[in-house]
């Protein structure tokens, strides 16, 4: 090699590392707030991961929204307070749920009729949050406090022995946490 080469060589490399350099710094002060604001998108969802906003869980539609791909109006368990909160925090006009992802309903947890449950299992992977206790060709039970009432686990039972009880509202103090993230 001659000494144009190497000048050449030398100097690609120091201009690859004042780049590299200049790119590394610039990206520590740009701010990275897409993944904040999914998280706080998130924390204003209901959790009931229930898919009728057509996502496959409230962390998924909180990233949709916050990428502009999904409106903040298809989360029928969330209802009216929820679209509303969710617009306050994006700055944009209140709306109502959009009916078309179905219809916002009182807080209900699914609840197994023992007498008719065959522990076919069917319910068990169904359900998003685990809520569903029971071992094949054995009686199921639903955690209660655990189920967030998003009916997934109805459609598989083959006997109907599954079926959503309204529960009635506690008032929420800081000993009893609601269920819903806020």
């Amino acid at each position: 090699m001659n000494a144009d080469t190497l000048a050449l060589v030398g100097g690609a490399i120091v201009f690859a590392l004042l780049l590299g350099g200049t790119l590394g710094w610039a990206a520590t002060r740009i701010s990275h707030d897409a993944d904040g604001l999914v998280e706080r998108i998130n924390a204003l969802l209901p959790q009931t991961q229930c898919g009728q906003c057509l996502y496959p869980g409230c962390r998924p539609y909180a990233a949709a929204i916050a990428r502009g791909e999904a409106d903040f109006d298809r989360c029928p368990p969330g209802g009216a307070a929820t679209a509303q909160a969710i617009a306050r925090l994006l700055d944009r006009p209140p709306r109502t749920p959009d009916p078309r992802y179905g219809v916002t309903k009182p807080r209900q947890v699914a609840w197994v009729d023992e007498t008719r449950c065959t522990g076919c299992a069917r319910c068990l992977p169904a359900c998003p949050v685990d809520a569903i206790v029971g071992a094949p060709r054995l009686m199921h039970t639903v955690i209660a406090s655990q189920c967030t009432g998003c009916e997934l686990c109805i459609a598989p039972c083959p006997v109907d022995c599954i079926e959503l009880r309204v529960v009635a509202a506690a008032p929420t103090t800081r000993a009893t946490p609601s269920l819903a993230r806020h």
